[in-house]
């Protein structure tokens, strides 16, 4: 049952869910997820370890680059009629809808990018 809990407490928070609907689209590394919802690095990196730690997603390395997406093969199976709850209730959505254009014209900028960005966002 603590699993179902950390699963639910996942998914209580605005940000997880705009990232769950980004990672439906695609496989996207922090600084995507950064100029896409317009947060910071620490935020986006804490939000996806949360939804990584809960056993949504996964994780992939590939050189410098984390690049994370839902884990759909790894998930228990209330874990996946949730991401369906969520991807249901995001239907029509405008927000949803408006990250997932941004999300199309976002970059891989990089761990200068990322840094650049930590350094600038410290006084938020």
């Amino acid at each position: 049952m603590r699993d179902m809990v950390k699963a639910f407490k996942a998914l209580a928070d605005d940000t997880k869910i705009r990232i769950i609907n980004l990672l439906l689209e695609r496989e996207c590394c922090v600084c995507e997820v950064m100029q896409v919802l317009d947060i910071s690095q620490s935020k986006a990196s804490r939000h996806l370890s949360s939804l990584y730690d809960a056993g949504f997603l996964r994780l992939r390395k590939d050189g410098l680059w984390s690049l994370y997406s839902l884990d759909k093969e790894g998930m228990r199976d209330y874990m996946s009629l949730l991401v369906e709850a969520v991807t249901g209730g995001l239907r029509g959505n405008k927000v949803a809808e408006q990250d997932r254009e941004r999300l199309r014209n976002a970059e891989r900028l990089g761990p200068s990018y990322v840094e650049r960005m930590r350094t600038e966002n410290k006084g938020r």
